[in-house]
C-alpha cells in the first residue's frame, strides 16, 4: 500500500535532488546490507523449445531439477515475443523518466487501502519499517473484472494496450509453467493450477533510481513472494539476487526473450516443501537507474491452500498447515518480510 503521508516522498525525487547521503529511513540494518561477496554462479537457463511437445520430457526434468535446487530459473523460447518484453519495459521507462511528478501523482496509490493499484514507493503498513530505494507502478490485470484501464497511464500512447497484451501472454506462460511443475512431481498437468484457482494477477513495474550509498540500502529487501509463481523481466543493468545455500547469487540479465521464474510461497505449500519458494532481493547502484517488470500470479483471497494430497503419505506427512490465502497476504503486509520467510510460520511440528 502507499503509506499515508501529507506529502508523498518518491525515491526518484530524492535521487534527482542530488543527495550525497541517503535519508535514515532507507538505511538497512547491518545484517541486511549488501556487503558480502556475491556468488559467481547463475540460476539455471531452461529452453522451452517453443514449447515443442517432443521436448516436453526433457524440459519437465530440467524444471523439476531447477525447482528442487533453486526455486528460480530463466526460461527462453517460451512463446512471448521479445518485442513485447521490450515494449513493456519501454512503457515503464517512459512513465518514470518522461512524466512530471504531478502527472505521476495523478495515478498515486490509495493511502487507505492495502496493496492498492497505482504509483507508489512503499507497500507495508508498518510505520517503522526500513524503506526500499524504489518507486513502482502496480497494475491489477486479472481477473478481467479488476482490469480498469483508466487507472493506468495513457502515456506513451500504447501504454494500456501493451500492459493488457503482456498480461494475457504472460498468464498463459504461467499456466504452462505450472503444468510442467505439476508433471515434474508426477501430478496431473492441471493439478497446480487447480489448487491455485483462477489467477489474480498483478503487474508491478519497479524503478530503482541511482543511490548515493548503495552499500547501505536495498532496492527491494530480502523476501519470498507470497503467491504461486512470479515471472520477471529486467533491463540490462542487473541487481536481482537469489539466495542459494546461504549465498546471494546475482541473476545476470540475459536479454532477448529471457524471463526469470520465481516460485512463490503457495507453490511451496502445495508441493509440501519438495519445491521451495525463492528468497530474493534487489540491489541498488550509484551510477544508473534500473527497471524490472514483475508479474505475480496468486490465488483469490478466499482460496484455502494446503499440501496436495497426492504428495502426503505416512512416510511423508504434511509439512504445512492449511491457510486461507487472504489471511496469509494480510500477515505479510502487516509484519513485512524483515529478511525472513513468512511461510515458515505455517510449518507443522514434527
Amino acid at each position: 500500500m502507499e503509506a499515508a503521508a501529507a506529502e508523498p516522498i518518491r525515491v526518484q525525487s530524492l535521487a534527482q535532488a542530488g543527495l550525497t547521503q541517503v535519508p535514515p529511513q532507507y538505511i538497512q540494518p547491518p545484517q541486511y546490507r549488501p556487503n558480502q561477496p556475491s556468488s559467481s554462479t547463475n540460476i539455471p537457463i531452461i529452453d522451452l523449445f517453443g514449447p515443442d511437445p517432443t521436448r516436453r520430457d526433457s524440459v519437465r526434468a530440467s524444471i523439476g531439477q531447477a525447482c528442487r535446487d533453486w526455486g528460480a530459473f530463466h526460461v527462453t523460447n517460451h512463446g512471448v515475443p521479445a518485442a513485447l518484453l521490450d515494449a513493456i519495459k519501454r512503457a515503464g521507462l517512459t512513465f518514470f523518466n518522461d512524466s512530471s511528478v504531478e502527472d505521476k501523482l495523478n495515478y498515486a496509490c490509495d493511502p487507505s487501502s492495502s496493496a492498492s493499484e497505482g504509483y507508489g514507493s512503499r507497500m507495508l503498513e508498518k510505520d517503522d519499517t526500513v524503506l526500499d530505494w524504489r518507486d513502482y507502478f502496480d497494475h491489477h490485470t486479472l481477473p478481467l473484472a479488476r482490469r480498469d484501464h483508466t487507472r493506468w497511464p495513457d502515456f506513451p500512447a500504447d501504454y494500456r494496450r501493451v500492459v493488457s497484451e503482456y498480461s494475457d501472454r504472460i498468464a498463459s506462460l504461467a499456466r504452462e509453467l505450472l503444468g510442467l511443475v505439476s508433471e515434474s512431481l508426477g501430478l496431473e498437468t492441471r493439478r497446480m493450477e487447480e489448487a491455485v484457482g483462477e489467477f489474480w494477477q498483478n503487474i508491478t513495474i519497479s524503478y530503482y533510481p541511482p543511490c548515493p550509498q548503495p552499500e547501505l540500502t536495498l532496492g527491494l529487501q530480502s523476501h519470498s513472494d507470497f503467491g504461486a509463481i512470479t515471472l520477471l523481466v529486467q533491463d540490462e543493468v542487473g541487481g536481482l539476487e537469489v539466495l542459494k545455500d546461504g549465498d546471494w547469487v546475482p541473476v545476470k540479465p540475459l536479454g532477448g526473450d529471457a524471463i526469470v521464474v520465481l516460485l512463490a510461497d503457495q507453490t511451496e505449500i502445495i508441493t509440501n516443501g519438495k519445491y521451495r519458494s525463492a528468497v530474493h532481493r534487489a540491489l541498488t547502484n550509484s551510477h544508473q537507474p534500473r527497471l524490472s517488470v514483475a508479474t505475480f500470479h496468486d490465488p483469490a483471497k478466499t482460496v484455502k491452500v494446503s499440501p496436495a494430497s497426492e504428495l502426503i503419505s505416512e512416510s511423508t506427512p504434511a509439512l504445512y498447515r492449511e491457510v486461507v490465502y487472504g489471511d496469509y497476504v494480510s500477515s505479510w503486509y502487516t509484519k513485512g518480510p524483515e529478511g525472513k520467510r513468512n511461510i515458515d510460520a505455517l510449518l507443522l511440528e514434527p
